[in-house]
């Protein structure tokens, strides 16, 4: 799937609320996608999920100011470029904000092309963002994984350090996010290990009596049932990669088998006494915190620290920002495809959903959730109202209001008598009470 580049995208931060509307007001216009933020503190929140070409701060602001913010953007975020406003004749400022790596600045108050000027100094050029966008396309074709915000960016930079490597991999991250997806990557892009077996091991599904039989194997007649020598997925994925999904699921008791076992590089069949070296390598995962696990005692701190050599923790889809939209659109495509049918395309009201909702179960479930559309629906074009109901808007409820525990029982007593038609008889064996109750319950006050 390709797509054209994507608007540059800048962030304005700046206590007043006008001057904040009216930068962004005039950067649409010149075709960029602006973020506005009135403080610091949110200006991170947005930098944390969208993927921010340049920041535009205002100098003061309550308690952080845009020198704070700046020094931020340049520890955590170097690829951005910042511009200072000052206020007129503020040189002090400026000189600070140059000194501390801004780009740029502007003096208040500023012209429209002052600022686009500015804004276009900063950024880099139609040719420079096609060369951008046509890596960004590249790496989506090589790893079969597509993200653009900066979350995902970060990802692939591990992923394809951990192609160049051996050591063993740790992917973290909730259900539904694509852990298998971003091991299979590493192996099949691993340039001695693709041609051998990537083998995916479902920790959760062994049982814990054949953990120890199913990892390193056995010999014939190492315990009844044993009637022949069996390989363990150790032997079964060399040259290759074994990939031991939720981790943390093994035994406790046999941890520290399997800590020795990586740290020897050689494993010992069940019933053997001759160990053999392996050649395997190892990729985890897990949707759960290993680190908690260690406090309470669940999981070896030293086999976690042999696992996490090269970290890669992969954000649920709620803190993606756009490319909710973008794997909606690959998965209309893909799914057309197979039915084949033309692709649809999405109402702004159903982009606006697939923004706003929350996405618990991550990748896989908006996958599920476009691929019920293709089939459910008809029509050329995917609206809010194709969703499932948890996604659609919903008015706010309007409470009843409390009732008292007797009002409640008379309330109840006639509803009973009414969908019995009338019928006290009937009415009396549901309820379980006496006529003279009854009759007290049906006279009282409504």
């Amino acid at each position: 799937m390709t797509s054209p580049a994507p608007a540059q995208q800048i962030l304005v931060v700046d206590d007043n609320i006008i001057t904040t509307q009216v930068i962004k007001r005039n950067l649409e216009r010149s075709g960029f996608h602006v973020f506005t933020a009135h403080n610091v503190k949110d200006a991170v929140d947005i930098l944390s999920q969208q993927k921010i070409d340049l920041v535009i701060t205002d100098y003061k602001m309550p308690r952080l100011s845009g020198l704070d913010l700046i020094r931020y953007v340049q520890d955590h975020f170097p690829d951005i470029r910042t511009i200072m406003l000052t206020g007129y004749g503020s040189i002090p400022s400026a000189v600070a904000a140059i000194k501390e790596g801004a780009d740029e600045y502007i003096t208040k108050p500023f012209t429209d092309k002052e600022l686009l000027t500015a804004v276009q100094t900063c950024l880099p050029g139609k040719k420079e963002r096609a060369d951008a966008a046509k890596i960004y396309h590249q790496t989506w074709e090589r790893f079969g994984l597509i993200g653009e915000s900066r979350q995902m960016t970060a990802v692939f930079s591990k992923i394809e350090k951990a192609c160049q490597s051996d050591a063993s991999v740790l992917i973290t991250g909730e259900n539904g996010t694509g852990k298998e997806l971003v091991a299979r990557a590493i192996h099949y892009h691993h340039t001695q290990r693709s041609v051998s077996p990537f083998v995916p091991i479902n920790c959760p599904g062994i049982p814990a009596s054949l953990f120890e039989s199913e990892l390193f194997g056995h010999t014939r007649g190492a315990f009844t049932g044993a009637v022949q020598e069996k390989k363990g997925f150790f032997q079964a994925a060399e040259n290759g990669s074994l990939f031991l999904d939720e981790i943390s699921e093994i035994p406790f008791e046999l941890q520290a088998k399997l800590l020795r076992v990586l740290q020897e590089k050689e494993v010992c069949l069940i019933g053997d006494t001759r160990a053999k070296k392996f050649n395997a390598r190892i990729i985890a995962a897990t949707n759960k915190s290993l680190e908690d696990m260690i406090k309470k005692n669940r999981f070896r701190q030293d086999l976690f620290f042999r696992l996490n050599i090269i970290g890669i923790d992969i954000p649920p889809l709620r803190d993606r920002g756009n490319d909710s939209v973008l794997l909606a659109h690959h998965f209309a495509l893909k799914y057309a495809r197979k039915l084949g049918r033309p692709q649809p395309e999405f109402t702004p009201k159903a982009l606006m959903a697939l923004k706003k909702y929350a996405w618990p179960g991550n990748v896989r479930e908006l996958e599920n959730t476009i691929h019920r559309c293709l089939i459910m629906t008809d029509h050329t074009t995917i609206d809010r109202c194709d969703f499932p109901e948890t996604m659609r808007y919903h008015l706010p409820s309007d409470p009843s209001p409390l009732l008292s525990l007797e009002e409640m029982s008379r309330k109840y007593v006639r509803k009973v008598v009414e969908q019995t038609g009338g019928n006290k008889a009937n009415a009396l064996k549901i309820l379980k009470i006496d006529r003279k109750t009854l009759l007290k319950k049906l006279t009282g006050p409504s």
